[in-house]
């Protein structure tokens, strides 16, 4: 897990890469939660996706936005943070110039800055998103949705609501080719934790994640044709 600095828009980007067990590996890029609300590279839904896709070998990079730990910058609403991810993903696929698909994970804010993401970037294969906060941020720019992935979310969020994630992923699921998969996590709030004190779901967003990447990776692959 050797830390890396990469340059980014606004100065330099600090991050943490797992290198891929061998050459033309998946590549997976992981973002973390509100940089004003304490999220980093180091929260745990993070770190927990970062686990997950270097287990299943992958190449994976996570970084801190603009402004946190030690990238610079100043926090941008959103655009600067999309301008972060642009230049992590540019960073990553330099290191891994033959990867044979590339995902986006991200986690709350992370997870809204991931789908922006998938929709500029055709190379993106698929996604998974843990709590894209929907009622806070729109996500009608996901229809059309150019890649299939999973959005995880509790029915305890506040942030994420179940309504609001099922109007979503409805929308998205009228589109021909592309399969936008809702996990739901009984009981757990916006940070997966339970209704009584010390109740962890964390669990749970490890075990939905792992089945559909497993099941993603046993499937065919997207064929370039479908590639923008």
């Amino acid at each position: 897990m050797p830390e890396v600095i990469f340059p980014g828009a606004a100065g330099r980007v600090e991050g943490r890469y797992q290198e891929p067990p061998k050459e033309g590996a998946p590549i997976a890029l992981i973002l973390h939660g509100h940089p004003r609300a304490g999220g980093s590279m180091q929260d745990r839904v993070t770190v927990q996706l970062y686990k997950l896709f270097a287990d299943k070998g992958f190449g994976v990079l996570r970084f801190n936005f603009r402004g946190i730990g030690r990238s610079q910058g100043v926090f941008d609403n959103g655009m600067g943070e999309l301008s972060d991810a642009a230049s992590a993903l540019d960073y990553l696929q330099s290191m891994n110039p033959n990867a044979e698909q590339c995902w986006v994970g991200g986690y709350s804010f992370g997870a809204w800055i991931g789908l922006q993401l998938l929709m500029r970037r055709p190379e993106i294969d698929g996604f998974i998103a843990v709590a894209p906060p929907a009622n806070h941020y729109d996500l009608s720019f996901l229809a059309p949705c150019p890649a299939s992935g999973v959005m995880i979310y509790g029915t305890r969020d506040s942030v994420t609501t179940a309504p609001d994630m099922e109007r979503v992923i409805s929308r998205i699921r009228t589109q021909k080719n592309i399969k936008v998969d809702a996990a739901i996590v009984d009981g757990a709030d916006h940070f997966f934790r339970g209704r009584e004190p010390g109740q962890d779901h964390l669990a749970d967003v490890e075990k939905h994640a792992r089945e559909y990447l497993e099941r993603r990776l046993a499937g065919p692959p997207r064929p370039p044709s479908s590639k923008r």
